[in-house]
């Protein structure tokens, strides 16, 4: 009889090599595709970057250099790529600028993740180490910044125009930024000035003209015609105005049904009806005092037929019909009114005031209606934005977002940094000479990782078509003298003290790059293994 074969039990030193392999691969590959994301909008930081653009698969084309928009419309697969677009998302809700810089960050933060990891370094060392080095960093930066007042108009414009100097607009910053400063500055509630909610400034987007005509209305703006159907008013002084949320129209069976009249008198009968019910309905606008009409976009039927705009023009009522129901709430904000959604409620008390309501015409032909003079207008602005074409339009919104974004920063945590590459150099410096103080594997990791904050002003000279070995040797240079302001001037090529030359930027938008592109980094190192659920 033979034996029975015992299956001889594998050494565990195999098994878990096996395991590793695995796990470091994963990694490897998380971290590559990480770092492929990263250095695709690389080449479009700083005030010389490149462009970008976007096809999308609609037949769509954008022209931009905004990280978060260029993440925004990239198709990744890989999920560990995806977490970075979240990276650049998440600094735009926090900081609303730097959202290339936070990618360009995390890419060479897991750069030298992966070379310390390749020596041995254990994942759970190196983020540990990441975490303490982001704090240090966070404190390093509040040591250098420069505290700012809101009455210092000058500043809040300076660190708006360094924002707005590497979108595609940066011709029109001198424009643009005090723009952006007025408007944030003019919704800002004294009582409680660090929460500014950018839904207050409102954006309307009309082709035409250059960016240069871009200008900001203190009221309403609206890049519709009035309705001139029937011949009603253009213009109207001392406006009460009515924001209407029900049609002024027949009313509609509640089921799909036709109704068949054969009778002539019927027909005669059923007009006569519709004619005195919208009659009625005009009757009791007018007792009112309103004569402006904002009538809100009907789904269910017409909001307002050729006859009910013929009434509306005989009793003298300028009508601006189609607004969009997510304007409602921005337009009663501003007009200190009340939307009216039944003709019974429709009283006095629940009317706007404005001085003047009139139809602008344009140069180039188009048309906008304009309501000024408010009274007791709410803490809202409009800015209307003009351009040749839709894709300077799309991309001077999405810079005037930016400026708006970093005025607001600075507003809710009142210091300003230097820009050009200085903070990144000084916290490689200190975060440096800090890590030959600690001891062991952690002093060995921040070294790596302060060497890897470098990449910023390497990548501005880079782009900037300078050399960047020689600028970022002789940036050292300057910092290790003391000169903690130094900076790249990418216009003239070289060295200078950057907060003179007033490229200045808000704590707020460092100190969240380096703190998410850390979070984000120590998240991509803890993971070991994708398991993918069918």
């Amino acid at each position: 009889m033979a034996a029975i074969a015992v299956p001889q039990p594998r050494s565990s030193k195999t098994e878990s090599y096996v395991d590793n392999k695995r796990k470091e691969d994963i990694r490897h590959v998380n971290i590559a595709a990480a770092k492929s994301v990263a250095d695709a909008v690389r080449t479009s930081l700083g005030p010389k970057g490149m462009d970008k653009m976007i096809s999308t698969s609609s037949g769509d084309v954008i022209i931009t250099n905004d990280g978060a928009t260029i993440l925004n419309n990239m198709q990744l697969l890989q999920p560990a790529a995806k977490m970075l677009v979240d990276l650049s998302k998440s600094q735009d809700a926090a900081a609303g600028d730097g959202t290339t810089t936070v990618v360009v960050i995390a890419g060479a933060l897991l750069d030298s993740c992966r070379v310390l990891l390749t020596r041995g370094i254990h994942p759970t060392v190196v983020s540990d180490s990441l975490h303490k080095a982001a704090v240090k960093a966070t404190d390093i930066l509040a040591a250098m910044a420069v505290p700012v007042e809101l009455s210092d108009r000058e500043s809040l414009v300076k660190s708006a125009s360094t924002s707005l100097n590497s979108k595609v607009v940066s011709q029109y910053s001198t424009l643009l930024a005090p723009l952006a400063v007025d408007a944030v500055t003019f919704v800002v509630d004294p009582e409680k000035p660090e929460q500014v909610d950018l839904r207050d400034i409102r954006i309307v987007k009309k082709l035409g003209g250059t960016v240069d005509d871009t200008e900001l209305v203190k009221g309403l703006c609206f890049d519709k015609k009035v309705s001139h159907a029937a011949g009603g008013p253009t213009r109207m002084e001392n406006a009460k105005i009515g924001v209407i949320q029900f049609q002024i129209s027949p009313p509609k069976t509640d089921i799909e049904q036709s109704i068949v009249v054969s009778d002539y008198s019927q027909m005669d009968r059923i007009l006569k009806e519709e004619r005195s019910y919208i009659l009625g309905m005009i009757k009791k606008i007018k007792a009112t005092g309103c004569n402006v009409l904002l009538i809100q976009k009907s789904i269910l039927r017409d909001a307002v037929t050729d006859l009910s705009l013929h009434y509306l023009a005989k009793a003298k009522i300028l009508v601006i019909k189609d607004v969009e129901r997510d304007e409602i709430e921005f337009i009663t904000k501003t007009l200190n009114c009340l939307p009216i959604a039944n003709i019974e409620h429709f009283r006095a008390e629940k009317l706007g005031h404005a001085d003047l309501v009139e139809e602008v015409s344009l140069g180039d032909g188009g048309k906008i209606v304009k309501i000024t003079g408010i009274k007791d207008m709410g803490r809202t602005t409009t800015v209307l934005v003009r351009g040749s074409n839709q894709l300077v339009i799309d991309e001077a919104e999405r810079s005037l977002h930016d400026a708006l974004c970093v005025v607001r920063c600075l507003v809710s945590k009142r210091f300003l940094i230097a820009g050009g590459g200085a903070p990144e150099i000084e916290l490689s410096r200190q975060l440096g000479a800090w890590a030959k103080v600690l001891h062991g594997m952690e002093g060995y990791c921040i070294r790596a990782f302060a060497e890897s904050l470098e990449v910023i002003p390497y990548t501005l000279a880079e782009n900037a078509g300078l050399n960047p070995i020689a600028i970022v040797t002789e940036l050292r240079n300057r910092h290790a003298q003391g000169e903690i302001n130094a900076g790249i001037n990418v216009r003239k090529g070289q060295i200078t003290n950057i907060l003179e030359e007033n490229v200045v930027q808000p704590l707020l938008v460092s100190t969240s790059a380096i703190t998410l592109a850390s979070e984000c980094v120590r998240m991509i190192l803890k993971i070991d293994d994708i398991v993918t659920v069918r």
